[in-house]
């Protein structure tokens, strides 16, 4: 029997994904401010479960994956290409703010159960992630360019915080790129996610990232901010940072611009400019993924695990909506107390996980190489 395979319209600069705000239901502002009203200041959300009505049709692990495969041109193969390690290094600054992604107020994707996955291959690239811890909710991605030997390895975390006025997604875990050919590793960390309700509802990208490669001792430092002046929009959604030789601590570029259209790269030796980041080029014209052979789609895919859902929320049947979701996490439930009742610890198919007090949570990927996907991005 086929299975119902449920694949949704990546985020893009397009308002024309709006048609994602299609998937609000009515009275929203309303919805949300009452599903806080019981919530104290400084409450952790992690375990907090979000009406079906306040879902997007898509997993959590969906959006990370679309942060690595969903690009209009190829960013880690310019990595890969550049001449020189600071060439390289700008290249993955560039790669770095490419992840970011423009979010929909009111609406979030579903909560990973344990185990789920999401296995997309475009032309250069095969992406897979799993779902390797659900209380705390851990998420472990490995993408990998065989032919031009590179990796990309993440283990995403978020803690949500609620202050009374807003939520902040702090996003923890390690992120690294690795460029075997030049035997180079960067190491990163990812922005937080703000979500203000008052005075004005608006969602931005906001936080400090430190971006780091040991092996030429090149690092950056970026600031994503969301400027407001009495809680209205003062200015677009900006990045500032610089490149710094760590060993010197020389300046090698100013880094400045907005991560929603353009970054430019200041050299502080000769004053040249030039743009290292053009969103309009990177994340516009998007297209879905497409199933190539659903029968090699595996059971634990997300456009499987909430198909019925996802259906459900883009026709607006929230009802529907509503008790797919509670079939979904029902069956998550029974699957955890018979692992307690047969004393069985499950353990993840595709990573292994790690956790200490100093380091946080950590993944590792079983596989050198992760397999070509049935479902491709066009």
């Amino acid at each position: 029997m086929d299975k119902n395979i449920v694949l949704t319209k990546p985020f893009s600069l397009e308002k024309e994904s709006d048609g994602d705000s299609d998937y609000r239901a009515p009275n929203l502002m309303k919805r949300i401010l009452s599903l806080f009203k019981n919530v104290r200041p400084g409450s952790d959300l992690t375990r907090f479960q979000l009406p079906a009505e306040f879902n997007m049709p898509k997993s959590q692990l969906q959006c990370y994956g679309e942060e690595v495969y969903c690009a209009a041109c190829d960013m880690l193969s310019r990595c890969n290409n550049g001449e020189s390690p600071i060439d390289r290094f700008i290249s993955v600054v560039a790669w770095s703010i490419s992840t970011r992604r423009p979010v929909i107020f009111g609406v979030a994707p579903y909560n990973p159960i344990l185990g789920e996955t999401h296995h997309v291959s475009t032309p250069n690239l095969n992406v897979l992630l799993e779902q390797v811890s659900h209380h705390p909710p851990v998420t472990a991605l490995h993408a990998t360019n065989e032919k031009e030997k590179i990796e990309t390895i993440w283990c995403s975390y978020v803690v949500p915080k609620f202050n009374g006025a807003a939520v902040e997604g702090q996003v923890h875990g390690k992120r690294e790129l690795k460029l075997h050919n030049h035997g180079e590793t960067y190491e990163m960390n990812a922005p937080h996610l703000m979500i203000r309700f008052l005075p004005v509802p608006s969602c931005d990208w906001v936080g400090n990232v430190h971006i780091r490669c040991p092996e030429s001792a090149i690092e950056a430092e970026l600031c994503y901010t969301s400027h407001t002046l009495f809680g209205f929009r003062a200015s677009r959604k900006s990045i500032k940072g610089k490149i710094i030789d760590s060993i010197s601590t020389k300046i090698l570029y100013e880094i400045n611009g907005n991560w929603d259209s353009i970054v430019t790269a200041k050299d502080t030796n000769n004053g040249e400019v030039r743009v290292i980041y053009d969103a309009k080029e990177v994340i516009s014209g998007l297209q879905t993924p497409v199933v190539k052979d659903s029968e090699c789609v595996w059971g634990s895919e997300s456009a499987v695990v909430w198909s019925e859902v996802s259906e459900a929320i883009m026709k607006k049947e929230w009802e529907k909506a509503t008790e797919a979701k509670k079939c979904v996490e029902e069956r998550q439930r029974e699957l955890s107390r018979e692992r307690i009742t047969k004393g069985e610890t499950w353990l993840p198919k595709h990573f292994t996980l790690s956790h200490s007090k100093e380091g946080g949570w950590n993944c590792f990927p079983i596989q050198n190489w992760v397999p070509p996907s049935p479902i491709q991005t066009l």
